[in-house]
């Protein structure tokens, strides 16, 4: 079997296990499918997800020139706390702003490497947990705005992580954690702007990825040093492909990569 496709987030089922799915213009793979199977990914170019031309992809799948233009890749993607579509503010596209920003958004502890803090809109629960790789998850505040959730998390992550360590979530040296004690703990650190929504009887979600062998020594696949990999597919975990020899390779790093695979 071949394929051939621009290379976007894998779209994902919330399930025991959780399955996942690479989607292409005119296919797609049942990736959980591929397990066991040998794949060959060659690297054929790039598509930028916005323009869709064959320019260098620069950074979240998109081209420089886009990447420094669109509404999507604007700083308060990252930095929820610089929203400011609340208060009629435009960024870059204040209409664009003014859909995303202004729905409700969870913030939310997390365990994928360690506790973590993190924001998502509400639409977004559990895809968000899964890409990142978390084995169990919990939602603390649900507010109006990406603002008050950005203020929210600043605030907590001078108690708690706000990142994930990939090779450690990669390799499962994962330990359970009770979030219903960490949220009650980290409760008296919320603003007080925030602390109307705070969310006091939910309880944690588990999330059970496909995943036949981690990896104990982690090489990471680059495929502009490595344009052609061949390995069998032994699992999914977040973003990530795992290989029978411990290669890895993040999909979501490689937005915007046209690639062939074959399966066999």
């Amino acid at each position: 079997m071949h394929y051939k496709g621009v290379l976007t987030k894998m779209k994902t089922e919330n399930g025991s296990p959780i399955q996942y799915y690479l989607v292409f213009k005119n296919d797609f793979l049942h990736v959980n499918q591929l397990l066991d199977k040998q794949l060959t990914i060659q690297f054929a170019g790039y598509e930028c997800l916005n323009c869709g031309l064959d320019k260098e992809i620069y950074r979240q799948g998109f081209c420089k020139n886009c990447f420094f233009d669109i509404p999507q890749a604007a700083d308060w993607i990252m930095k929820p706390e610089l929203s400011k579509a609340h208060l009629g503010i435009e960024d870059r596209d204040l209409a664009y702003e003014q859909k995303v920003q202004l729905t409700p958004h969870i913030v939310y502890l997390a365990n994928s490497s360690n506790v973590k803090v993190g924001v998502t809109r509400k639409t977004q629960v559990p895809t968000r947990w899964i890409d990142q790789g978390a084995h169990e998850a919990i939602e603390i505040l649900e507010v109006p705005n990406r603002y008050l959730a950005g203020v929210a998390e600043v605030a907590l992550k001078n108690h708690v992580g706000d990142k994930t360590n990939w090779r450690t979530m990669l390799k499962n040296e994962i330990k359970d954690e009770n979030l219903v004690t960490w949220r009650d703990t980290l409760k008296q650190y919320i603003p007080e702007e925030a602390m109307p929504y705070f969310l006091e009887n939910n309880t944690e979600t588990h999330l059970d990825f496909p995943v036949l062998k981690y990896p104990k020594k982690l090489k990471s696949l680059n495929l502009k040093k490595t344009p052609q990999y061949t390995g069998v597919l032994k699992g999914v975990k977040g973003q990530y492909l795992i290989f029978e020899d411990d290669t890895v390779f993040n999909v979501r790093s490689n937005e915007g990569f046209v690639v062939e695979i074959a399966v066999s």
